[in-house]
């Protein structure tokens, strides 16, 4: 007979294994850790050939560090400081940005969550319908522009998205799923919706806040195609903008043979893109740490309730 093997659940409950169910368990940490290491090594690529020099990355068609240390790439970036401004502006609309969606979808995701609100069902359908159809890209440019006029500034980035549909929908899922009775006590006690909102609700959801906020900020972080439509003025380009020219002049600048650069050298354009892609990469990952408690917990119980 097969010798089975005792285990405790995270809740305390013992449960027994049998060398079949160890077995899989090990298949399965084996599959986690190999498809862990395929998502990594990519970017530890990235960032070792960022500090590469252009006859080892024409070489080498993958190193994890490189023979030679060269900081050219990221002297080549920083070199008019440019990429500074666009950090700071990438700063300012994922801040602001991500306040103002956290702000429009707790406060339209608080009422339809309410059973006793009548039209909610009718408001969630059409809120599911931008899901499945927009306007398309020349009708919003139309109104962010010649409508609304906010071209050159950062409400053209902020405005058109202040709601994602998906998002709020999670964040209503896990608001249904809170106990009514802190409701209804608070009720009891005196209490407005206001202050049930702000007092009992949020801060049983933060969850579902940290994870959804992450989203946004992710999203307003990697902002390309909308502030390539509606930033024009340099001073307000954001950093991925910037990146993107600075990659553009390293790969003509390589093709030149008459620009001197010094004796830090003529930078590689594949390590020019290597470091564009850490510098845009690295600033948001910051964040993850403090949020990934939160992560799977919020996701997870705001998607399966319904």
């Amino acid at each position: 007979m097969a010798r089975q093997k005792e285990v405790r659940t995270p809740r305390g409950l013992r449960i027994k294994r049998t060398p079949g169910d160890q077995a899989v368990q090990v298949l399965i940490y084996v599959f986690v850790g190999l498809f862990a290491v395929a998502t990594v090594l990519p970017f530890i690529y990235v960032c070792a050939g960022s500090f590469a020099t252009e006859k080892e990355l024409t070489e080498k068609s993958f190193f994890l560090f490189p023979t030679r240390f060269s900081l050219n790439a990221y002297k080549y970036i920083v070199k008019d400081g440019t990429i500074f401004r666009g950090l700071r502006n990438s700063l300012i609309v994922t801040v602001v940005g991500t306040l103002i969606n956290m702000f429009f979808s707790t406060t339209l995701a608080y009422p339809l969550a309410r059973s006793d609100f009548r039209w909610r069902n009718g408001i969630t359908n059409m809120v599911i319908v931008t899901m499945l159809f927009s306007g398309g890209m020349i009708p919003s440019y139309i109104l962010v522009v010649n409508i609304l006029h906010l071209k050159n500034t950062f409400w053209a980035l902020w405005l058109p998205g202040a709601v994602n549909a998906f998002n709020m929908i999670i964040i209503k899922n896990y608001f249904q799923g809170l106990p009514k009775e802190l409701e209804e006590a608070s009720e009891v006690d005196g209490a407005s919706d206001l202050t049930i909102f702000l007092k009992v609700v949020l801060p049983l959801s933060k969850p579902v806040l940290a994870s959804v906020g992450l989203f946004y900020a992710v999203g307003h972080w990697n902002s390309y195609f909308n502030a390539l439509l509606y930033i024009n003025k340099t001073q307000m380009q954001v950093v991925q903008i910037i990146l993107r020219n600075i990659m553009n002049q390293a790969s003509m600048a390589e093709m030149d043979e008459t620009l001197d650069y010094g004796s830090a050298g003529k930078p590689p354009s594949k390590a020019v893109k290597m470091a564009s892609t850490v510098v845009a990469t690295v600033p948001i990952l910051v964040v993850y740490p403090f949020v990934q408690r939160f992560f799977t917990q919020g996701v997870m119980v705001g998607a399966v309730k319904g």
